[in-house]
């Protein structure tokens, strides 16, 4: 499931929501190398306590795209390239799109209101972690059915929250925020009845 053996462009044919996401989070990154433009970037865009009590409410989404280093950014988007595919095939483009961006959004508003106003924060974790949430209700729904899902998705997301209280300069309220998100929407999601609607919209298109 998570063993990646598709070439570049069938990555990107297939799976093109993530493919996009990592596209914009590498070239952010890329520009933000030249030192003026880091600057500017970091400045305007850092999910920053303070000044989204200023009224600055983009940094809630400006940051999941923004990482603190080379390593952020690979540990990230390494995650998102390996656990995003499967879950993009399972719920379509727009409902992967909205997990992700969702609980990503969601988990730097709950930084906010959780930690002080001098709080600053960068990094997708949030939405990652919605991702691992949304597998968990997957897991939760077919925990009967499919029990060697369930064996596969929950040492991944035990491992992750691990390593959240085991590293240092990490945003646990972000983490854990984003993972409660994502389980949320994926039960809502991946409800069996809104999965059955699903393929008999499908079957009707297919006729």
């Amino acid at each position: 499931m998570f063993n990646r053996k598709e070439s570049l462009s069938q990555y990107i044919q297939y799976y093109p929501v993530i493919s996009v996401l990592i596209g914009i989070n590498l070239v952010i990154y890329v520009l933000g190398l030249v030192p003026s433009v880091h600057d500017n970037i970091f400045q305007f865009g850092v999910t920053f306590n303070y000044l989204i009590s200023q009224g600055e409410y983009w940094r809630l989404v400006t940051g999941i795209f923004l990482h603190a280093g080379f390593l952020h950014l690979l540990f990230n988007m390494f995650a998102l390239y390996v656990f995003g595919p499967e879950l993009e095939r399972l719920a379509g483009k727009l409902r992967f799109f909205t997990i992700y961006m969702l609980s990503g959004i969601i988990a730097n508003v709950l930084t906010f209101f959780v930690q002080p106003l001098n709080y600053t924060s960068v990094g997708a974790s949030g939405a990652i972690f919605g991702v691992f949430g949304a597998y968990l209700a997957l897991v939760y729904y077919t925990r009967k059915t499919m029990p060697q899902f369930k064996q596969l998705i929950i040492p991944i997301v035990a491992i992750s929250v691990a390593m959240t209280f085991i590293q240092p300069n990490i945003n646990v309220t972000a983490h854990l925020g984003g993972l409660a998100v994502g389980f949320i929407l994926g039960l809502i999601q991946f409800h069996p009845k809104r999965i059955a609607r699903w393929q008999q919209d499908k079957n009707r298109r297919n006729y």
